[in-house]
């Protein structure tokens, strides 16, 4: 797999952002795919199985979608797409998959557990709404602040990454300078 080095062909944190936004109920394999191929950047299917696989991406939920006979689709938290630009900082910066692994499982597992933590709190908040015993004004009413707070949710869980992303930088940066601390951080 053909790497791209160069740090400004990643997404930047407006296009990590606006990802967020657009897709703040999760988003597909195939999404997060065409989000990186169409800004130049190589990534592929297998590689995205790969790196779940190996753990450095959570795997996805699976969603029924509305309507008789449509199955399911997996869907994955938007930080996905977030991670997956950190592990190609990482690649660029010579890392071998290894040492992404250890770097980013730290504290990658508290993430997910909490972001799983957050969305099964929602979905069921939403669940309950759906009952009868709700009149549609108190529905509605709630079910804004549902999605107001599952906002703010995915706002702390994407700060909480960029916490993670720069920790895991500035280790491998500490490290490549043969410094103990990396002083501009």
């Amino acid at each position: 797999m053909q790497i791209s080095t160069a740090k400004e062909s990643l997404l930047s944190e407006q296009d990590l952002m606006e990802v967020e936004r657009a897709h703040p109920q999760g988003i597909t394999s195939a999404q997060i795919i065409q989000i990186f191929q169409s800004r130049g950047i190589r990534f592929s299917e297998a590689t995205f199985r790969k790196y779940v696989q190996l753990g450095l991406l959570p795997r996805s939920r699976r969603v029924g979608s509305k309507g008789k006979h449509r199955g399911s689709r997996g869907l994955y938290p938007c930080a996905t797409v977030r991670r997956i630009n950190a592990i190609k900082t990482l690649m660029a910066e010579n890392l071998t998959i290894e040492e992404i692994q250890r770097r980013l499982s730290t504290f990658m597992q508290r993430i997910q557990a909490v972001e799983s933590a957050l969305d099964d709190l929602f979905q069921t908040f939403e669940r309950e709404l759906a009952q009868p015993r709700f009149d549609v004004a108190r529905r509605r009413s709630v079910s804004r602040d549902v999605q107001s707070a599952r906002v703010k949710a995915n706002e702390l869980v994407r700060q909480v990454i960029q916490i993670e992303n720069r920790v895991s930088l500035v280790e491998q940066r500490a490290q490549s300078a043969g410094e103990g601390v990396f002083a501009d951080w």
